[in-house]
């Protein structure tokens, strides 16, 4: 993936950057309709309704078309997790998750797409709205990527990948890596760790069911609040299974 040598430098360069509190009064941008007044200590930035669906995100005041290096963000597919976009200065953007279904203060996973970079771009992401104190962040754990040239995940150098309680943010936790974008054409993403989709679990179990093991059994519980299958699996000792027929 790309040289990150530079990166460590970078990150702590813009995290002291003045420029992050004149951007602070225009963060809400193309994003505020997406927010909604909610009751409790979580506030309207963990209310976040649907992900972001090809975000391009230009600098405050910018028209026209996008330029190379003006970031497309999206998280419009199966386990995407990607709220709001906020513009901090050309090299850093605050990033804003949303929580589980069913369970508003738990945010922990991301998963989004970045496309329209410029070659030797560097940029530092902020996660900036975690519900978790402790993380495995702080133990040498970094996020993974992949881009369209090179398909096979891989984690971040735990090097550029800082966790700490952030001032800014109302004393959240505050996840942030540094990266640097080399192939224009790639669409790159990140994500928490490595996804594990509900389509692909189907197409696995489905898989097993097709070669009717005689020790294993599955079947159906019910369904979820968004109407997915609900699956018990039962697995026994082969030659029980045996005495059982």
């Amino acid at each position: 993936m790309p040289s990150q040598h530079n990166s460590r430098s970078l990150l702590l360069r813009c995290r002291g950057n003045p420029q992050r509190a004149s951007a602070a009064s225009q963060r809400r941008g193309k994003m505020e309709e997406k927010i909604v007044e909610a009751d409790g200590e979580s506030g309207a930035e963990d209310a976040l309704v649907g992900n972001v669906n090809k975000l391009t995100v230009s600098p405050p005041g910018y028209s026209g078309a996008p330029r190379k290096g003006h970031l497309v963000f999206d998280a419009c597919f199966e386990s995407g997790n990607l709220g709001r976009v906020d513009y901090i200065n050309d090299f850093e953007f605050d990033l804003f998750i949303r929580p589980d279904t069913c369970n508003p203060r738990f945010r922990v996973w991301f998963n989004f797409t970045v496309e329209n970079v410029r070659e030797t771009q560097r940029v530092i992401f902020n996660i900036v709205n975690f519900s978790k104190t402790k993380s495995l962040y702080r133990d040498g754990m970094s996020p993974v990527v992949k881009s369209t040239s090179r398909p096979k995940w891989q984690r971040l150098p735990p090097k550029n990948v800082y966790y700490y309680r952030c001032p800014d943010h109302r004393r959240n936790y505050v996840m942030s890596f540094a990266f640097c974008f080399d192939r224009e054409d790639d669409v790159y993403q990140f994500a928490y760790c490595y996804p594990y989709t509900y389509s692909r679990l189907q197409h696995y179990l489905a898989s097993l069911e097709r070669k009717h093991l005689p020790y294993l059994w599955r079947e159906q519980l019910g369904l979820s609040v968004q109407q997915r299958r609900l699956d018990l699996l039962t697995i026994t000792n082969s030659e029980t299974s045996k005495q059982l027929v």
